[in-house]
């Protein structure tokens, strides 16, 4: 019997696969749903996003709310909103940190293997980071509503408040994600982060009124994106204009994922073949 040896390199090579932006928006959904299983069968994952709340309310409000603002009561009303924005940029940080952990512990090793989207699993983690945002939303307002913290306009716009926060999320996490491909380690990532989104926060009106800061300072707080967030967030939930910030926080969401994506894409695929 002659048995004939075919040489593998003259094969044709196999047709690349096509996924059309549809089907990679299903993967990605399918592997946000692994993310929130993951939150699930761990839910020690959200002490950050469950603790970190309180903790930043109770220290402003009892420590410096009698110094900013006369009276805690008072300074809780203004202060509550700006919490949402924080408490949302710093839930957007685990994103980063995840990817990097499941990089290095050789998840995305299998992913590479499976016949999906090549955005699919860094979509997925941010999609998952969604239960992060509303857990997060949910325990703040609670204790909140616990000290005193009323809202002054409707539900309606109480609950656009949240959903503008979790887009807002999820289109900071791609910052997130691309510093998570760029260090090694999630301990890096992590540190990357907090230097990161602690110059945002305190820059800007979240905890004092910007007319109280140096002129310098000023002109930064009046085009930053957190404060336009947090007057999105206080004119939703106390009363005020609502149409000019949101604008201006929608341009800021829509840069962060024109710059961001991409770049976190490029990283990833960097790092992936690497």
């Amino acid at each position: 019997m002659t048995a004939t040896i075919m040489n593998t390199a003259t094969l044709p090579a196999a047709p690349r696969r096509v996924i059309n932006p549809a089907r990679a928006l299903r993967h990605g959904l399918s592997l946000a749903g692994r993310s929130i299983i993951k939150i699930r069968k761990n839910p020690e994952s959200l002490l950050d996003v469950t603790l970190q709340p309180i903790l930043f309310l109770v220290m402003f409000v009892f420590l410096f709310g009698g110094a900013i603002s006369g009276n805690w009561h008072v300074y809780l009303q203004t202060l509550v909103p700006g919490l949402m924005v924080q408490n949302t940029l710093f839930a957007s940080m685990g994103t980063g940190n995840a990817l990097s952990t499941d990089i290095s512990k050789g998840v995305f090793d299998r992913f590479r293997s499976l016949p999906i989207a090549r955005s699919a699993p860094l979509v997925g983690a941010v999609l998952g980071d969604t239960v992060r945002f509303v857990v997060a939303m949910t325990v703040l307002l609670s204790f909140a509503s616990i000290l005193g913290f009323r809202v002054h306009t409707n539900p309606v716009e109480a609950l656009l408040a949240v959903l503008v926060m979790i887009a807002a999320g999820l289109a900071m996490c791609w910052l997130g994600v691309w510093v998570g491909m760029l260090v090694k380690s999630p301990t890096a990532a992590q540190g990357v982060m907090v230097a990161v989104m602690m110059p945002l926060t305190f820059g800007s009106n979240v905890f004092v009124a910007s007319s109280t800061m140096p002129g310098w300072l000023q002109t930064w707080t009046s085009v930053s994106p957190v404060s336009k967030l947090v007057d999105v967030t206080r004119g939703l939930m106390l009363g005020g204009p609502i149409g000019g910030p949101l604008f201006a926080a929608f341009l800021w969401m829509v840069g962060f994922l024109a710059v961001f994506f991409p770049l976190a894409m490029r990283s990833y695929k960097r790092r992936m073949t690497s």
